[in-house]
C-alpha cells in the first residue's frame, strides 16, 4: 500500500520531532527541538498551540493525569498545558556541557525513557539512555550512543527498539515491563543510504517497527527481525520521527526537519520541516502513560 502523506502544518520547523497522540483529547503533541518550543495540534479541531521554553525542548510524553512529562536539554518536567505550571522532575547529566537530552518516550513499565546525545558537531560515544520513574529517581540503562533515536515498543511491552542514527543501527531488546530490565540485545538491522539512516521510531498494533529515514526521506518500515517490508517516500529532506494515531489509530503522522539541510534541497521540497499525515492500513495502538 503506498501512503499518500499530505502536509497538514507547514512550520518549517528547524528540528520538528517527538509526535505523540492523546486519545483523550484527539490532541498531537510534538516539538520543534532547537526553537525551545512545544505544539499542540487538534486532529479534529485543527487548532494549533504552541508554548515556549527556556531551552531545547527534547521530546513529550503523556502521563496518567492531565499533565505532559517534557524532556528539556538536561532535565525533565511535569507540564500542566492549561495552566502552564512548571514542575522540575529530575535532572539528566547536568554536569555534562556537551551532551543534550534527545530522544524519548513512557514505556509500559509507566516510566519514561529518556537518551542523551554529544550535542557537539564532531559526535563521540557518550550518550545515554535512562529510565525514570515517578519521584524523579533516575537509573542509568545503557551508554555509548552518539545520537540515540528510535525508542518504541510492541504492543504486548515485550520488545524495545532503539536506534543510534550515527551508529546507523536498530538494535532489539527483550523488555521486562514490570522492572523495566533490558535483555536479550540484537543487532537486526545496520542502515544507511539508500535506506537511509535511522532517526525516531514506533511500532504498529502487529509489532512491526516503522523506522524515520532521515537521511533519504523516507519512512521505513520493519518486521521485528530487521527484515525491510516497505517504505514510504516523503515529500520532506528529513523525516525525523513517525507516530500511530487519529480516532482510529491509522493515521501516521510524521514529523520532520529542516536545520543542517542544502538550501537547493529546501528549495525542491520546501515542506521540509511541516507536520505530514497518512492513511495506514495497519493502526497503531495508544501512547504508553507515566505514571504520577
Amino acid at each position: 500500500m503506498e501512503f499518500a502523506f499530505t502536509c497538514l502544518l507547514d512550520l518549517k520547523c528547524r528540528t520538528g520531532e517527538s509526535p505523540v497522540y492523546d486519545e483523550r483529547t484527539d490532541t498531537l503533541y510534538f516539538v520543534d527541538i532547537p526553537a525551545f518550543k512545544l505544539y499542540a495540534y487538534g486532529v479534529e479541531t485543527k487548532e494549533l498551540r504552541s508554548w515556549d521554553f527556556d531551552r531545547e525542548v527534547a521530546c513529550v510524553g503523556l502521563t496518567e493525569g492531565s499533565d505532559l512529562i517534557v524532556a528539556l536539554r538536561d532535565r525533565i518536567v511535569l507540564f500542566d498545558p492549561a495552566t502552564e505550571r512548571r514542575e522540575v522532575l529530575c535532572e539528566i547529566e547536568q554536569d555534562q556541557p556537551a551532551t543534550r537530552c534527545n530522544d524519548g518516550k513512557v514505556g509500559p513499565d509507566g516510566a519514561f525513557w529518556i537518551a542523551t546525545m554529544d550535542d557537539r558537531k564532531d559526535k563521540e560515544p557518550i550518550g545515554s539512555l535512562y529510565r525514570v520513574t515517578s519521584g524523579g529517581r533516575v537509573e542509568k540503562k545503557v551508554e555509548g550512543y552518539q545520537i540515540p533515536n528510535g525508542i518504541a515498543w510492541t504492543p504486548d511491552g515485550e520488545w524495545m527498539f532503539n536506534t543510534d542514527t550515527r551508529g546507523p543501527w536498530i538494535d532489539r531488546w527483550r523488555f521486562d515491563r514490570r522492572t523495566g530490565d533490558l535483555s536479550d540485545r540484537t543487532r537486526i538491522a545496520v542502515l544507511d543510504n539508500p535506506t537511509g539512516r535511522p532517526d525516531g521510531g514506533a511500532c504498529d498494533a502487529r509489532g512491526s517497527y516503522w523506522s524515520a529515514g532521515v537521511s533519504a526521506g523516507r519512512i521505513n518500515h520493519f518486521n521485528r527481525d530487521g527484515e525491510l517490508l516497505g517504505f514510504h517516500p516523503l515529500p520532506a529532506v528529513g523525516p525525523t520521527m513517525p507516530c500511530f494515531g487519529g480516532p482510529d489509530f491509522h493515521t501516521l503522522f510524521v514529523t520532520s526537519l529542516r536545520e543542517g539541510r542544502d538550501p537547493e534541497q529546501l528549495q525542491k521540497l520546501p515542506l521540509s520541516g511541516g507536520l505530514f499525515a497518512a492513511r495506514s492500513e495497519t493502526p497503531g495502538f495508544p501512547a504508553w502513560r507515566f505514571l504520577l
